[in-house]
């Protein structure tokens, strides 16, 4: 099931979901440009190493560019293939702009970081001795639709279903597509965990529960927000003096 686009309009320009994207599609033309050599250290450079962020490990100088906490948000704009690129950014096309269009600027980038900071604790705590690079958007994202869901279950999704050589468009909510979505993580993660497979399926997990338990925090400051406001307009009586 592969999404294509959501009949879900917004009120303003999502700049700062274009702006992830494009910096992430920059970072990676960047690493194309990269020999083996040079891509590895990049690599092992600017991606996120549990047991190095945890003081298990230490990188050598060579490659200690930069704190490894803050390879906890250079990692966020990595990838390791035209595939992981494509279909991150496909996800944070269709479905990041309306969660900034409910947030606002700002608190949509504080959302979406510590979406991926939940999603990268979640996987680091899952294999804290691993010296593997952990790269790529995926957590966050998680995030996105994780606050999807939540605040658009009903949303039509036009998704793409293959069946061998021939395939289906059809309209889905996005309950079931992104329900669909978590249950494959967690269905990939058991799987993962016997065959040794390299996809942080716990990121995947890790971000999107971050991303709901966000999204009803921000929809309840909301919430308040325009109580307030509508009580702050209010005529008053005889009986507010």
């Amino acid at each position: 099931m592969i999404p294509l686009k959501d009949d879900n309009p917004t009120s303003s320009r999502p700049v700062v979901s274009y702006g992830i994207i494009f910096f992430c599609v920059i970072i990676f033309l960047a690493q194309l440009g990269l020999n083996e050599i040079e891509l590895r250290e990049f690599t092992f450079s600017y991606g996120l190493i549990p047991s190095v962020l945890m003081g298990i490990d230490q990188l050598p100088d060579n490659l200690n560019k930069i704190s490894p906490i803050g390879t906890i948000f250079t990692s966020m704009f990595m990838h390791g293939g035209w595939m992981h690129l494509i279909g991150n950014m496909l996800y944070l096309w269709i479905f990041a702009d309306n969660i900034e269009d409910d947030l606002g600027t700002l608190n949509f980038v504080i959302f979406y970081f510590v979406s991926g900071i939940g999603a990268a604790m979640s996987q680091v705590f899952v294999d804290i001795n691993s010296q593997i690079p952990m790269i790529g958007a995926s957590g966050a994202i998680g995030g996105v639709l994780g606050a999807y869901l939540i605040n658009y279950p009903r949303a039509k999704v036009l998704v793409l279903i293959p069946f061998g050589f021939f395939s289906q468009l059809i309209k889905i909510k996005a309950l079931y597509v992104l329900g669909f979505w978590f249950l494959l993580q967690f269905i990939n993660s058991f799987l993962s965990s016997s065959s040794g497979g390299g996809v942080a399926y716990a990121a995947h997990i890790g971000g999107f529960i971050s991303g709901v338990i966000l999204i009803l925090f921000f929809n309840k400051k909301s919430r308040k927000k325009i109580y307030r406001t509508k009580n702050k307009n209010l005529k008053k009586g005889p009986w507010d003096q």
